[in-house]
């Protein structure tokens, strides 16, 4: 080392001198900080509904609070029913759908129940009206009585289509459920009663397949993928890590101390996350496995120029201070631009990227006060053996040596060869689609999706678009203006192609007004006077069982009715589409006194990828900033600091147009890829310029031999990490849940594009202008040597 010491080299070796004198201590009280912080551990708990994506100022939750607030809420449980031969309407099947129906109201929290044996069917009984369950007794009725109850069921706007298919062949059971929401358990304990429930019908009547979906069993789904994972994913990632670090470091006392520090990294995150009440999804679930890929690349550059310097015959506690002191400023800003990467997610507009972003900036920031404090610490005690002088990297260095060779003697190649295939990749970009289907982000492993797949194929689409139509004042749903608009707008929805049922209070008072004219097709039409509308509705609300009323579909003040479309699988660009054309079509359509938006969980899920997206870009900007800005200051170069980002944004563009290629869609992880990936894959570059700058002011090599050095002394470290951090997310692909998988598999891309980027684009762009001003100083050598001559 020439010159006097840098302030960072000067504190780099007062905190090893510190800490390697005090090894028991630091040892000790990272112990009882892990502990203490690991405690919160036990108050962590997982998600059981869907709203966790959603921010509480998110308009389209508000939007629906404000709907459910008017109507009941739509949680529910859809048992779909299809015999495995045959019709619904058999005395045996219908049977079991009756039984179904009785026994589903014993579901807790179960308020309603609705299937086409106890649907409220109206019927003209000379000038009275009679309204009884469409099938009573099924076991006990013939098969003339059930093929007319079919061709009911099948006239029957509100049926067909929803609870019982065109062809008969499958039929569902609605449970509207209303949890207390003081308990986390509710949602479990009613999917698990309804699925015993499920598999006794199954059992009992052994030529009946009973499958479930509904909105409580996506929330379900949600936290049982979550569980899944954690448990499946992360020991995973653990073992894999193991083998890795053994393989890279070539020493098990060094491997020990490094799994010791990502294993109290991601504690301590886990920890002090349920310490702050977090609650973990999906996603958020995913970031114990991200703490432990990232958290071992500090470990890793710290131990593998340790080990070197030991190798050169250096004594341990010398190579330990001297290996601090080489990596202290990389591992810092390797550290801080990952924080950042991961802290811009809070700009994200999904709850569950937030926390993912925190807990996991807090498992970084704990592994890398783990690195400089607890490894050394470790290090200093435990068993490390080393064959002294062996070379200092052995034939990994020399041929590190021979490849920076080339790429200094090709680096124009190199140049223009890189900026062909990125201008390639970058030219793919647009082709990406920015797409979800929310029963998609479960794959075929969770039984949620096959259920609701199978619902979609065999009998209604899941799907659900709402609608409220107010009239604007009490009662107004009784004027016939209102009913004219609102039986338009009815039969427009089900004129649209992506339409599968339409559910609306036109068709009850059409059906009411046949009624009360003794059943004549050619009345069931809408009621042309106000105050029959209102004689009618009143009629059939007495009428019906408690349980059974349309307080679901009414408002209490009778200013407004709900409009439910239904659809089938359809992406959120489709759902955006159809909610575009239908805001449309009322604008030129329906006066002014007759209002009504979209909404509902489709609709919810339709908006948030692309909201995630917007709300990200100011997060992505903000930290390709600081991550700039922190270059250029650690550096102390704005020339080296800008020349940095080049191989390290090119990665993320390309990644892009990879994907566009090759898949050709993306979901909501998109928008957090693009965050993260900046702060991972800028580590190399970090290491390799503080290495090269370091060659540079201490050492007084040129670019060449600067560019030799950087690769000796950290090209096989940057090698590992990057096989570590690309298996690492590529583990995440092998998750249940699509968000995750997308995730992994795009950041994994992105790390191992950056890996060419790093040790052939960044050499080549630093020796940019070296030949030039070498010919420069000869010349000017020369002219100072002529008059000599």
């Amino acid at each position: 080392m020439q010159g006097t010491p840098s302030r960072s080299d000067r504190l780099a070796l007062g905190l090893a001198g510190w800490v390697t004198r005090h090894a028991w201590l630091v040892v000790g009280l990272t112990v009882l900080v892990v502990a203490a912080a690991g405690g919160g551990v036990r108050y962590l708990e997982f998600s059981n509904n869907y709203r966790t994506f959603f921010s509480p100022e998110n308009p389209e939750l508000i939007a629906f609070e404000k709907f459910q607030a008017t109507y009941t809420k739509n949680d529910n449980i859809l048992f779909v029913v299809q015999p495995r031969h045959g019709d619904v309407f058999t005395p045996r099947v219908a049977d079991a759908v009756e039984r179904l129906t009785a026994e589903a109201w014993k579901i807790p929290y179960a308020i309603r129940v609705d299937s086409v044996t106890n649907f409220q069917h109206s019927s003209a009984d000379g000038d009275d009206l009679t309204v009884q369950d469409l099938v009573r007794g099924a076991s006990t009725m013939s098969e003339s009585e059930l093929e007319e109850k079919r061709e009911v069921a099948l006239d029957e706007p509100l049926l067909r289509g929803s609870l019982v298919s065109p062809d008969a062949g499958t039929t569902g059971i609605n449970v509207t459920l209303q949890y207390p929401e003081q308990s986390l358990g509710e949602v479990p304990e009613a999917v698990a009663f309804a699925r015993g429930l499920a598999a006794k019908i199954e059992a009992d009547y052994e030529d009946v397949h009973v499958a479930m979906t509904g909105v409580s069993m996506l929330n379900n789904a949600f936290a049982e993928v979550g569980q899944r994972d954690a448990m499946t994913l992360m020991p995973l990632m653990f073992g894999v890590l193991v083998v890795f670090i053994v393989v890279v470091l070539r020493s098990f006392g060094g491997a020990a101390a490094t799994l010791a520090v990502i294993g109290m990294s991601a504690a301590t995150a886990l920890g002090l996350a349920g310490w702050a009440g977090m609650r973990l999804d999906p996603i958020s679930v995913m970031a114990p496995t991200i703490i432990l890929t990232l958290a071992i690349a500090d470990s890793v550059h710290l131990l593998l120029t340790t080990l070197a310097l030991m190798r050169q015959g250096r004594d341990r506690l010398s190579a330990l201070r001297e290996s601090l002191r080489v990596n202290f400023v990389a591992v810092w800003i390797t550290s801080i631009t990952t924080i950042v990467g991961f802290l811009s997610l809070n700009f994200s507009d999904a709850p569950p990227f937030r926390n993912l972003g925190n807990i996991t900036a807090i498992g970084i920031t704990a592994a890398l006060i783990y690195s400089i404090t607890f490894l050394p610490a470790a290090i200093r005690l435990i068993p490390l053996r080393v064959r002294p002088g062996a070379p200092a990297g052995g034939r990994d260095d020399a041929v590190m040596a021979r490849f920076a060779d080339w790429v200094t003697s090709h680096h124009r190649s190199v140049l223009f060869g890189s900026a062909v295939v990125s201008v390639l990749l970058l030219a793919a970009v647009p082709r990406i689609d920015l797409n979800d289907e929310w029963v998609k982000y479960f794959d075929s492993r969770v039984p949620f999706r096959v259920d609701a797949e199978f619902a979609m194929d065999n009998l209604t689409g899941i799907y659900l678009v709402e609608y409220s139509m107010d009239s604007g004042k009490a009662g107004g749903i009784n004027d016939p203006s209102y009913l004219e608009a609102l039986d338009r707008f009815t039969g427009w929805l089900r004129s649209q192609p992506e339409i599968r049922h339409v559910y609306s209070y036109a068709d009850v008072i059409k059906r009411l007004n046949r009624n009360m004219h003794g059943d004549e097709p050619a009345w069931y039409r809408l009621p042309a006077d106000r105050d029959l509308a209102a004689q009618y509705l009143l009629l059939y609300e007495l009428s019906l069982p408690y349980g059974l009323d349309l307080n679901d579909r009414i408002s209490v003040d009778k200013s407004s009715t709900r409009i439910t479309a239904s659809v089938g699988e359809i992406s959120t660009v489709a759902v955006r589409d159809l909610i575009d054309r239908a805001e449309r079509w009322l604008r030129q359509n329906v006066g002014t006194g007759v209002t009504g938006g979209a909404t509902g969980a489709t609709v919810m899920f339709s908006h948030i990828s692309q909201r995630n997206i917007d709300s990200m870009l100011t997060g992505n900007v903000l930290a390709l900033l600081l991550i700039a800005a922190i270059l250029m200051i650690a550096l102390r170069s704005v020339s080296f600091g800008g020349l940095s980002l080049i191989p390290n944004a090119l990665p993320v563009l390309a990644t892009f147009g990879v994907w566009a290629l090759s898949v050709g869609q993306v979901g909501m992880a998109a928008a957090t890829v693009t965050a993260t990936s900046l702060g991972i894959v800028v580590d190399d570059t970090v290491h390799f310029m503080t290495k090269y700058v370091r060659a540079r002011r201490e050492q007084g090599l040129d670019r060449p031999q600067a560019i030799r050095y950087a690769f000796m002394t950290v090209g096989r470290a940057i090698v590992g990490t990057t096989v570590i951090l690309a298996f690492g997310f590529g583990v995440l692909a092998l998750s249940t849940f699509r968000v995750n998988e997308q995730m992994g598999l795009l950041t994994a891309l992105t790390i191992l594009i950056a890996l060419p980027m790093d040790l052939l684009l960044l050499p080549s762009l630093l020796m940019i202008g070296h030949k030039a001003r070498v010919k420069k100083e000869e010349r000017n050598h020369e002219q100072v040597l002529a008059p000599a001559s």
